[in-house]
């Protein structure tokens, strides 16, 4: 039954294609399994690198005399 998952074509250079068939072997996934993992990795890696940058700038723009205490809070 094939698959109604959306696909991309992709060009790969010889030695990146034969290092990610390496690392599907070795796990014993096909080919396109372990892409759509890398990519995920590489997403989430991404994602990691924006938040950061978020917290970053929220941490400069931190002042002590703003905040509240945990009483003022739950008081």
């Amino acid at each position: 039954m094939p698959t109604q998952s959306p696909r991309v074509n992709v060009v790969l250079d010889n030695f990146l294609y034969q290092n990610i068939r390496l690392l599907a072997e070795k796990d014993n996934v096909s080919l396109s399994a372990k892409v759509r993992d890398l990519l995920k990795e590489a997403l989430e890696i991404q994602e990691d690198i924006v938040l950061s940058a978020f917290t970053e700038k929220r941490e400069q723009l931190w002042n002590d005399a703003n905040t509240l205490t945990h009483d003022d809070v739950w008081s």
